[in-house]
């Protein structure tokens, strides 16, 4: 393993008493916010079919150990159950220990409650941190591909507008690492699902590129597409009113620096560990 430090003009890497994440520079300037994405060696999956006690009880170990980092409160973690929708709640109330994903088939959550600590999870697909700096108000959003093709990103900024009287010119994105267009490969029935949804978009010659003709162990040929989800979700923010410069891509490719970053696709689909991102007001 060789891990590096992910560090670049939008992102910085913190490593400290053993916990590792990355934080924005844009929201480090707010200082009435916390927020952090968390990655290797820390594992947060506390759900799953083959999951052991242990591993849970080790999961929320982790969360202690980077809320003890972050000054949170553990007992204010709210995290969704992920279940690949465009689903997306707002929570009206603070909540206590509701790590055990009370909130079922949603993969989103916004909230302008302080001390509520918005939680995801992702090991490829994308996760979107949103704050309004003008309401103060937050989102922790998942976007698989699935929740991609459902436009879950156009969703959040809706129910941000409609439940908290935002203004998308005052919402900042910021795009964590997930697999990107360079190892997001897929075939023929996913490319099409793309290509109906996506085909109104100027740039979906950007967005899918074909890669080419793959041998199968049986001799048969198939075609590759190489998919942009994060160029999708950038065109559906500037589509809802999001500025421009108010969508903060970490560049991180968690394929490519799977060293430092769990990722479904390396580390296989029964035994893939979790990275988190948190949220938080102060």
């Amino acid at each position: 393993m060789l891990k590096i430090d992910l560090t670049n003009e939008t992102i910085i890497h913190v490593k400290k008493d053993g916990v590792e994440y990355i934080q924005f520079r844009r929201l480090l300037d707010f200082k009435d916010l916390v927020h952090a994405y968390a990655i290797k060696p820390k594992n947060f999956r506390t759900s799953g079919t083959a999951l052991e006690k242990k591993d849970y009880k080790k999961a929320i170990e982790n969360y202690k150990d980077l809320c003890r980092e972050l000054k949170l409160d553990i007992n204010k973690l709210v995290k969704p159950n992920q279940n690949h929708t465009k689903n997306v709640e707002s929570v009206f109330e603070i909540r206590e220990s509701d790590i055990a994903q009370t909130h079922k088939k949603t993969d989103g959550l916004i909230t302008d409650i302080k001390d509520n600590v918005l939680v995801t999870t992702n090991a490829d697909c994308i996760l979107l941190l949103l704050y309004d700096f003008k309401k103060r108000v937050i989102g922790n959003i998942h976007s698989g591909w699935r929740g991609t093709v459902d436009e879950i990103a156009k969703v959040s900024i809706n129910k941000m507008i409609k439940d908290y009287n935002c203004k998308p010119e005052n919402i900042i994105c910021c795009i964590c690492p997930s697999i990107r267009s360079c190892h997001f490969e897929v075939e023929k029935d996913v490319k099409e699902i793309f290509q109906k949804q996506f085909c109104d978009m100027e740039n979906i010659g950007e967005i899918i590129k074909y890669k080419g003709t793959n041998i199968q162990k049986n001799g048969e040929k198939v075609d590759k597409w190489l998919i942009d989800t994060v160029l999708i979700n950038k065109t559906i923010l500037k589509q809802c009113g999001v500025i421009e410069e108010n969508i903060i891509d970490s560049g991180i490719c968690s394929v490519c620096f799977s060293d430092n970053i769990h990722s479904c696709r390396v580390e296989g689909k029964d035994s893939f560990g979790l990275n988190t991102a948190i949220i938080s007001l102060k």
